[in-house]
């Protein structure tokens, strides 16, 4: 399995973005798809998570300001993030599990990320 992340850019404070995440090859088992971010000098954190049954879980990287959408049917995960501030620049990655989701956030299958970047 692949995943491919895109709809990151540059955004002004307050903007938004929405972010996706394309799987390709054998996605019949993919359980749990997540979204995770990685700031300049820091760890990389989870944001959200969802399961194949649409339950939606986050962290509080984010708050209320991001929410995740699964198309189960075009293996695709989203990420919308609005009123972005200046510690939302990252790069964001997707990642996926074909057995684990809540309760760890120690996923399998990783994308290469796309950049965010919220400046005036």
């Amino acid at each position: 399995v692949q995943l491919v992340e895109s709809g990151g850019g540059q955004v002004q404070p307050g903007g938004s973005l929405r972010l996706s995440c394309n799987a390709s090859g054998d996605t019949t088992s993919l359980y749990c798809m997540a979204w995770f971010r990685q700031a300049p000098g820091q760890e990389r954190e989870p944001v959200a998570r969802i399961n194949s049954d649409g339950i939606p879980y986050y962290t509080q990287s984010m708050g209320d300001r991001g929410t995740i959408s699964r198309d189960g049917a075009r293996n695709s995960v989203h990420l919308q993030m609005d009123n972005l501030k200046l510690e939302d620049t990252a790069t964001y990655y997707c990642a996926a599990d074909p057995v684990l989701c809540f309760g760890t956030w120690d996923y399998s299958i990783w994308g290469l990320g796309t950049q965010v970047t919220v400046s005036s």
